[in-house]
């Protein structure tokens, strides 16, 4: 598994834990709170990415990008959360 496959998990599994789906967004400089340092650069390669797969939708506001997991791709994004990291997400 290569670490950018493990940190895409790990975005996603900390949005769900955090219930970020549709209408509840985060900031996308949150993002890397919780990851190294040097994990940061992965991390907005990994969020960038995760939109482009259409996983994570982009809110533009007035104070900056927002994020929040594509709730109609909600197995796809359990499935993966489960495949890379094992943990199981209701």
């Amino acid at each position: 598994m290569n670490s950018l496959g493990l940190v895409k998990a790990r975005l996603l599994f900390k949005l769900a834990r955090r219930r970020k789906w549709g209408g509840s967004h985060t900031a996308f400089d949150n993002l890397k709170k919780g990851f190294k340092s040097r994990e940061h650069e992965l991390v907005q390669k990994a969020a960038e990415e995760l939109i482009k797969e259409n996983l994570l939708f982009r809110k533009p506001t007035g104070y900056g990008l927002h994020v929040s997991l594509n709730h109609e791709k909600a197995a796809e994004i359990k499935q993966k959360i489960f495949e890379l990291l094992g943990v199981k997400i209701e």
